[in-house]
């Protein structure tokens, strides 16, 4: 017969089986295990999780920061709307600061809230990817997507603090083109299609009816009549500009020899003038000394030469065209064209 197993052998070879192991947890994991940091947060998708398995990997830019720890179903009594509520862990430590050091650790509810918040404002958002396309399976990566809003559920899960989930790239491609199906869908097809009909059929009536028909040929007419006047104007315009340039040469040298001619007229008429102009203030001057005479020899001789006398009017008239002469003498000395084209009014 067999020896009956001794129990304190049993429970001896279990103990050291278990020293052993949490002597290999230290050695080989540097007691990692034990001293990690993690926080759980909750997150609520609206895809599907078909493909998403507890233990899936969380990831930041490709770098995997925590795993999935819990998948369950949460019922809304009051909407009937069924939720999907997702536990990642995030393990801090494979996280450093700026300078690669440690982040502050033991966080409270407090402190985890206020974390949550900036990396909620900073554009992070989670959002399922697939692994492989040939297993399907899919991890939570958690990225940022500024130009997406938060859309937090806004349900209580476990005291867990939410991080806003987005759907998946090809349900959000689904229900854009969903969208667009539903306006198509709005949209008064038959009516729309009926309206092109008439359309047609009136613009098929309007180009057939006799009032077309005759634009046409007017149409025809007129381009033939235009096509005849751009051929006699091709003829005719090297002759015209011809005639144009001769023109225009012509009346170039006339305008040049009207210009001579006026400086010619300016010289010789400049003697003339500054002769004038000293004869008549020589007689401007002998009248005004006749003119004292005369009053002089007025008080002699009374009203035979007074004021009012023949003498002195003649003498005044003198005194005015001699002035006059000079005044004309002075404009014709400024414009001597004047001459040829007259005084400008």
């Amino acid at each position: 017969m067999s020896k009956p197993v001794n129990p304190m052998a049993i429970g001896g070879f279990t103990m050291g089986a278990l020293i052993l192991l949490v002597i290999g947890i230290f050695m080989f994991g540097g007691g990692t295990l034990l001293k990690a940091d993690k926080i759980n947060y909750v997150v609520f998708f609206s895809s599907s999780l078909n493909g998403l398995e507890i233990g899936a990997p969380v990831k930041m830019q490709g770098v995997k920061i925590g795993e999935v720890t819990k998948i369950a179903l949460q019922l809304d009594p009051k909407s009937g709307k069924i939720y999907k509520p997702v536990v990642i862990q995030i393990d801090r430590s494979s996280l450093t600061s700026t300078g690669g050091g440690e982040l502050p650790k033991e966080m409270d509810r407090e402190e985890q809230l206020a974390n949550r918040d900036k990396l909620v404002a900073a554009g992070f958002r989670a959002r399922l990817e697939t692994q492989s396309l040939l297993t399907g399976l899919l991890y939570v990566d958690l990225d940022e997507y500024p130009d997406k809003p938060p859309l937090f559920a806004g349900l209580e899960y476990q005291g867990l603090l939410e991080i806003p989930g987005l759907p998946t790239a090809s349900d959000a491609i689904f229900n854009t083109a969903e969208e667009v199906a539903n306006k198509l869908r709005a949209l008064p097809l038959d009516e729309m299609v009926q309206d092109v009909v008439v359309s047609l059929k009136e613009i098929r009536g309007l180009l057939a009816s006799e009032d077309i028909k005759k634009s046409k040929v007017a149409l025809t007419n007129t381009l033939e009549e235009t096509e005849k006047m751009i051929k006699t104007l091709n003829t005719n315009l090297p002759a015209l500009i011809n005639d144009t340039n001769k023109t225009i040469l012509n009346t170039n040298a006339l305008v040049e020899d009207s210009r001579t001619m006026v400086q010619d007229l300016n010289k010789d008429i400049k003697p003339v003038l500054n002769s004038a102009d000293k004869t008549l203030a020589a007689a401007t001057k002998a009248l005004n000394k006749t003119q004292d005479s005369m009053a002089k020899v007025s008080i002699a001789v009374g009203d035979a030469v007074g004021p009012e006398s023949a003498l002195n009017e003649t003498l005044h008239s003198l005194n005015e065209a001699a002035q006059s002469i000079k005044n004309l003498t002075d404009y014709l000395e400024r414009h001597p064209e004047s001459l040829i084209s007259g005084k400008e009014h």
